[in-house]
């Protein structure tokens, strides 16, 4: 009888591995240096400098997409910030969990009050032992000075009452008669804003800027330098490097996206016992990444741009309503592609607005979700051609709508309340809140190909 030895613990950690230090490729380890980043971490010193002189800061609000930076710099200033060991504090706030103006307050009162670091106390208790924490500061050079505090607030965009949260903070700082509270937002979404009220605006955004995102250079050597800290000597080829760097560039200017094929590919690596890490790695982590990062776009988009989806995908699977000119479905085209026409996803999309008993969104809004999602990968549109009635948007999902299907109808955001603003006159945008996903998915494209494009954020 053959007798099968069960792995232990042991034999996966005595496994040979091209890794030194996996951390360090994580998106959410802080470099000593942060290379191509310097004018914004001084811009950003500058701002919050005065709460360490006893003075207010100014409210700063900072753009850009994903992995370009904002997160790490701004993380890394507050750490040197609160080092500094003066009576000034700081409080970092993921919005996407602290959703809220009561999380958000009660995350600030948590961290600057223990004895409030237990549920149950109502807002207005934590409005008071906040404002009374910031008036009386011991340590001040007079009695009346106050504590300065910075709060940042990662994702901004997704806070549901953003409106009343900015309203409360700023009725603090009128009712302080010592000390101050100022703001750092951080959004990757540059028209977020235009959905805010004129006097939210206005404290918000005193002082603006935006990280672009890094060149393919810059790129390289972010990851050269993360190479020679997380891979063991020798063992990451330049074509590597220079592949991911491509890749990414190619894209948005993803440092995140970056990071994660280094990542994957030396995983990969690992599981085929490989002994270096060169470009076919690379393109072997660009699939299984790219897959990874669509099912987790679709997972944290807004309620509507869901149902606009979602609208997408029933079509997709179910046959399109319109035809075209002669009476031939459109999704019967002569070459192959089956795009719907933009009136019908409209029309889909009102119909599960009834359904998940939402407020339906104007047809300006609905263009605009279509141009978000195009954005993001997650579909493609073409202006319609001959033979239709009039000009259209034609639309085609950009990965299998069975698959985007189950994610959006297994997410938390179209069953739950609806967070996103009011609709808003044209010309203004909005914001709505987190959606989260249960169970593991993979996504394939629609045509069977793999992705070319990763999602954006």
């Amino acid at each position: 009888m053959c007798v099968v030895k069960m792995p232990s613990f042991d034999d996966i950690l005595s496994a040979p591995t091209l890794f030194a230090d996996r951390g360090v490729l994580s998106p959410h380890w802080v470099p000593d240096v942060l290379p191509f980043r310097e004018k914004e971490t001084t811009r950003i010193m500058t701002a919050v400098a005065p709460a360490l002189a006893h003075e207010r800061s100014r409210n700063l609000f900072i753009y850009g997409k994903t992995g370009t930076g904002k997160t790490c710099t701004v993380r890394k200033v507050m750490a040197e910030f609160e080092a500094r060991k003066s009576s000034a504090r700081s409080c970092y706030i993921n919005c996407r969990m602290y959703n809220s103006r009561y999380r958000v307050i009660q995350k600030m009162a948590k961290d600057f009050v223990p004895e409030l670091d237990r549920s149950g106390f109502g807002l207005n208790t934590l409005y008071e032992k906040m404002m009374e924490w910031i008036s009386l500061d011991e340590s001040a050079p007079t009695p009346k000075t106050g504590r300065r505090v910075v709060v940042v607030l990662d994702e901004v965009d997704m806070v549901r009452d953003l409106d009343e949260l900015l309203y409360t903070l700023t009725r603090m700082n009128d009712e302080l008669q010592a000390g101050s509270i100022s703001i750092i937002g951080i959004t990757n979404r540059l028209s977020f804003k235009d959905a805010l009220d004129p006097r939210s605006k206005s404290s918000l955004c005193e002082t603006e800027m935006v990280f672009t995102p890094y060149s393919p250079s810059q790129l390289r050597e972010i990851l050269a330098r993360r190479t020679e800290m997380g891979f063991k000597k020798g063992v990451v080829e330049d074509s590597a490097i220079n592949l991911a760097a491509a890749i990414a560039a190619q894209e948005t200017g993803d440092a995140r996206y970056a990071l994660k094929l280094l990542l994957r590919a030396g995983e990969i690596a690992d599981e085929k016992h490989r002994p270096h890490i060169t470009h076919t790695e690379v393109e072997e982590a660009r699939r299984s990444v790219d897959v990874d990062l669509a099912a987790e776009t679709i997972a944290t988009l807004p309620v509507h741009q869901q149902l606009v989806l979602l609208a997408v995908c029933n079509l997709s699977l179910e046959g399109q309503r319109y035809a075209r000119l002669g009476g031939t479905p459109s999704n019967n085209q002569a070459d192959g592609e089956h795009h719907l026409m933009s009136g019908e996803v409209y029309e889909e999309y009102s119909r599960l607005c009834r359904t998940y008993k939402k407020p339906k969104r104007s047809a300006r809004w609905y263009r605009e979700y279509l141009n978000d999602l195009e954005m993001l990968g997650l579909i493609t549109t073409v202006e319609s051609g001959r033979g239709m009635r009039g000009r259209t948007r034609l639309i085609r999902p950009g990965y299998s709508p069975e698959q985007m299907k189950k994610i959006i109808e297994k997410s938390a955001a179209i069953h739950g309340p609806d967070d996103a603003m009011p609709d808003l006159p044209e010309g203004k945008g909005g914001h709505s809140s987190l959606s989260k996903i249960d169970g593991q998915l993979s996504l394939g494209r629609s045509d069977g190909q793999v992705s070319n494009s990763k999602p954006a954020w």
